[in-house]
């Protein structure tokens, strides 16, 4: 099978990239269109903000070609916010895959902000993508700004309000945490992408 790593200039790319090989993938890291366009699967990681990672992308001339894709799809973080419309962050245009904005989180009695750390989500909507997992699956998280719980949302997680922990939109697929870094449920949930038809 053929992985394409999207260039997105996150610095979470070598976990990812050994999460996947454990699992017999062999993923290439790339921003080469052509290459992403003829991947079987693509993933859009990401860590940092929301603006330099769209400017990256426009820079690449990649936006329309991450739109167009048909094959399936998995935004990681901040890959999975890039997804969205628009986010509060930088007050910037995303990819407009997913309705919604993504807003700041807000500090709560005993939370912090940013969320970091592992947490429990709780499944709104089967999908194949979480196939195996217990309905309640915790995930390692690591973020300032959240998604809005919609018709996109397969997964909710909860820190101070509850937003989008895990998504699917046709082809498109976004997990908020970082399944590389969440154990057991974190493999799971990447060779269920592997495996998604």
């Amino acid at each position: 099978m053929t992985l394409a790593i999207i260039d997105s200039g996150g610095a979470n790319i070598s976990s990812v990239e050994h999460a996947l090989r454990r699992l017999g993938a062999n993923p290439v890291f790339t921003a080469d269109a052509e290459i992403i366009r003829a991947a079987e699967r693509v993933i859009l990681p990401g860590v940092g903000a929301a603006g330099a990672a769209m400017a990256r992308l426009t820079e690449l001339g990649l936006l329309q070609c991450i739109r167009d894709l048909k094959q399936p799809v998995l935004g990681i973080c901040l890959g999975m916010q890039l997804l969205f419309e628009k986010s509060e962050e930088d007050n910037v245009d995303c990819l407009g895959i997913i309705p919604g904005t993504l807003k700041k989180m807000q500090p709560a009695p005993g939370l912090r902000v940013p969320h970091m750390g592992w947490n429990t989500t709780s499944v709104v909507n089967p999908d194949p993508l979480i196939l195996g997992l217990p309905d309640s699956p915790w995930f390692y998280f690591v973020h300032s700004y959240c998604a809005p719980i919609g018709a996109s949302t397969v997964a909710t997680c909860d820190h101070g309000a509850s937003f989008a922990a895990i998504v699917r939109q046709g082809n498109f697929y976004g997990a908020q945490f970082h399944p590389e870094r969440s154990a057991k449920s974190g493999a799971r949930l990447l060779a269920n992408f592997l495996e998604i038809q």
